[in-house]
């Protein structure tokens, strides 16, 4: 029954910890300005068509 349990809190902190990392990507990206994120693509665009 111990295993279980300590199954169950390697779960839950997982859980937790992905909740976390999804929070903070959110963050990072809703403080982009709609032009940044305009400027951005555009540059990995002409990256992407750059020839090697």
């Amino acid at each position: 029954m111990k295993l279980w349990k300590v199954i169950g809190l390697a779960a839950f902190a997982g859980v937790a910890a992905s909740g976390v990392v999804a929070a903070r990507n959110q963050r990072r990206r809703a403080a982009y300005t709609p032009e940044q994120i305009r400027e951005r693509l555009h540059q990995r665009l002409a990256e992407a068509n750059r020839p090697e």
